[in-house]
């Protein structure tokens, strides 16, 4: 197929793509049910061409914004030669094409000239799969089954009829069905909205056109990877990352180990040396595995800010990651924690190992995610809730030049995910919120500072919450690490009151039940130091004092700064003599 499309057209197509993507994002940004939708914006969408290859797509959350080209791959091999206008598909399956089961991608065909050109896809977290878990997440569970409801590449609506009986098969097998229903709803008014502007822009130019332009596109795209990663010295450069333990055997720490390969203007990603899966709901999917890669990589200054995420921007990528590993686990292995305790753990092993040979590019290690998913009967409104405790978020990693973003979420997310509104979050919970505010010294010290984290407590006005709480970063083998001479952020720290005066430490992966009274504190870890703590100006230490982001005792020990306080101004000085002495030595 040739055309002479113009190369502004190319940019003005480019551009419209995004802009399609986009406004499905803000559609189910404005008619979802779940606030994981309508607050975090934990989804994403996307534009295939019918190959299929990923041409635009939003990344509100990055971790599953990567792996949408396996689900659409699975989907159009599933039904190729059975795809008609007006169809609908629907998958959730981590062992056929998606990442892990609480993600559930809607995708539609587009045709022109009665021929399939193009996919449209939306994809988010939703407030229930099924299975044994919490909001998604089982960390008791020993298979895909306790996991959650799998739901293959099936057909939900039939040449524009909605096939009913498959939707009431799903919402029959999950606790939450009118969040889940009215967020199924949300994803098919999105691509159906995707389909009324890529007619009307296919309208505009044509097919041909159009499929010059986008196939440019992703040409011009790869060219640029490639060129960024050629400025990468050749080398191979390892590193490892454990996570605390996989739920079942807490005596276990899995390890994720990559050797990073550069060979000219391509990145191989080798996980060989990776521990064997595990039994518990951590295990990564292939999806998942090379998603994490991919937005490892593409976070560092090593990539161009500017470069869009398409097809021919992970053509320069090779993923090893062999089956039977914590990074490619053989199905039925429970998988629902995979995006945020292997894929922490990849991300960070990537970052140390690039680390190795471009310090000034990489960020030191973020806070990790661990906290309450939870769920059960709101009595202000008899209504069922599902909940995931976003703000708890923790801080991110420092990087040359710069202190780490305070509050700004797990790596992961690499700050897409949003907190919800404190008010609107005790309408719709039954919580009160007790404490909200940046929590002192959670931010690894460093020549420049890592971001801070979070106290966040709230009490408990409902009995019977069951309560998963997930994820890593509970122990100081998998604190936020500080890289070039910075120092780690402390671990989690996350402790239950009952209602009768007695309290527990609460650890990652382990179910709980919050009955009324109950009062959860969680202080959140920040991010890792950059740099040698004792290049941190005496003058910027003091502000972070003043400030309230760390205390006095800290500016001594790691900044080397002695502070003092003049109670009859309330103010905080530097005792010059003191800091000249202590930096000395």
């Amino acid at each position: 197929m040739k055309s002479d499309i113009d190369p502004v057209d190319i940019a003005v197509i480019s551009a419209r793509m995004q802009s399609i993507c986009k406004e499905m994002g803000e559609t189910m940004l404005r008619t979802s049910r779940s606030p994981i939708f309508s607050e975090a914006r934990d989804f994403t969408t996307a534009v295939f061409d019918h190959k299929p290859e990923l041409l635009a797509q939003t990344i509100y959350i990055p971790d599953i914004a990567a792996a949408t080209p396996f689900a659409a791959k699975a989907v159009a091999e599933r039904f190729v030669g059975d795809v008609h206008e007006g169809d609908l598909f629907i998958l959730n399956d981590p062992y056929r094409g998606n990442n892990h089961p609480p993600d559930l991608n809607v995708m539609k065909p587009v045709f022109w000239d009665k021929q399939l050109r193009y996919w449209l896809l939306s994809k988010g977290h939703h407030a229930d799969m099924g299975g044994g878990g919490v909001v998604g997440y089982n960390p008791e569970a020993h298979d895909a089954w306790e996991d959650a409801l799998r739901i293959p590449c099936l057909r939900l609506a039939d040449r524009g009829v909605l096939r009913e009986d498959v939707l009431d098969f799903i919402l029959l097998n999950i606790r939450a069905r009118d969040l889940v229903e009215g967020d199924i709803h949300c994803q098919i008014g999105a691509v159906n909205l995707g389909e009324r502007r890529l007619l009307a822009l296919l309208e505009h130019y044509g097919y041909a056109d159009l499929s010059a332009a986008t196939a440019e596109i992703l040409d011009a795209t790869e060219r640029r990877v490639r060129a960024d990663i050629a400025k990468i010295p050749d080398g191979e450069y390892s590193a490892e990352r454990a996570i605390d333990h996989d739920g079942i055997e807490f005596d276990k720490s899995p390890v994720v180990r990559l050797c990073l390969k550069v060979q000219g203007d391509k990145v191989i990603f080798d996980y060989s040396d990776s521990d064997a899966q595990s039994i518990g709901y951590i295990n990564s999917t292939l999806p998942n595995t090379s998603a994490m890669s991919q937005l490892a990589l593409f976070s560092t200054h090593a990539i161009s800010n500017d470069i869009q995420f398409n097809d021919g921007a992970v053509r320069p990528l090779e993923i090893i990651a062999p089956e039977g590993t914590i990074v490619n686990a053989r199905e039925p292995a429970p998988t629902s924690c995979c995006t945020l305790c292997i894929g922490e753990a990849m991300i960070e092993a990537i970052w140390l190992a690039l680390a190795q040979v471009i310090p000034e590019q990489v960020s030191a290690m973020w806070g990790r995610w661990c906290a309450p998913a939870t769920m059960g009967m709101n009595p202000a409104n008899d209504r069922f809730f599902a909940d995931i405790h976003f703000m708890s978020k923790g801080g991110g990693g420092a990087v040359h030049g710069y202190d780490g973003w305070d509050h700004v979420g797990t790596p992961v997310t690499l700050g897409g995910l949003r907190a919800p509104d404190p008010e609107l979050h005790e309408l719709v919970t039954p919580y009160s919120l007790l404490e909200y505010e940046i929590e002192t010294d959670t931010g690894g010290a460093g020549e420049w500072r890592g971001g801070m984290g979070v106290r966040y407590a709230f009490q408990v006005e409902a009995d019977n919450v069951a309560c998963a709480n997930f994820g890593s970063g509970m122990r100081n083998f998998t604190a936020p690490e500080g890289i070039a001479g910075g120092e780690a952020a402390p671990a989690h720290r996350l402790n239950l009151e009952h209602a009768d005066g007695s309290s527990e430490e609460l650890d990652g992966n382990r179910m709980y039940t919050f009955n009324k009274g109950d009062r959860i504190s969680i202080v959140s870890s920040g991010g890792g130091g950059y740099g040698d703590p004792k290049q941190r100006s005496p003058e910027r230490v003091l502000r972070d004092v003043h400030d309230g982001l760390v205390s006095v005792e800290q500016a001594r020990l790691s900044y080397a700064v002695v502070v003092t306080k003049d109670d009859s101004v309330s103010a905080y000085t530097i005792d010059e003599e003191k800091t000249r002495g202590l930096r000395s030595a």
